[in-house]
């Protein structure tokens, strides 16, 4: 009988996140320097203006912006990539 492998898609999931924080956040510290300032290109997409919806007594407001950057991408392939080892 096989054992049950002891990786899940909620270990994975929370590794990539943490990776995308990293990689952010490195990307957003190397803006300003000259030889690093291409980890911080990328996109963003979402709503550019929160859609409003008033029910009366409660108004709910919803928006969402996700910006890639490259060093965000390099954060989430380190992430597969230990996951993967550990």
């Amino acid at each position: 009988m096989r054992m049950r492998d002891s990786k899940n898609g909620w270990t994975l999931f929370l590794m990539m996140m943490a990776g995308v924080v990293l990689g952010g956040l490195l990307g957003s510290l190397a803006e300003d320097t000259s030889g690093f300032a291409w980890l911080n290109y990328g996109q963003s997409f979402g709503l550019e203006n929160p859609v409003v919806l008033s029910l009366g007594v409660i108004v709910l407001t919803f928006g969402l912006t996700i910006k890639i950057t490259v060093a965000g991408i390099i954060g989430i392939i380190l992430a597969i990539l230990a996951y993967r080892w550990i």
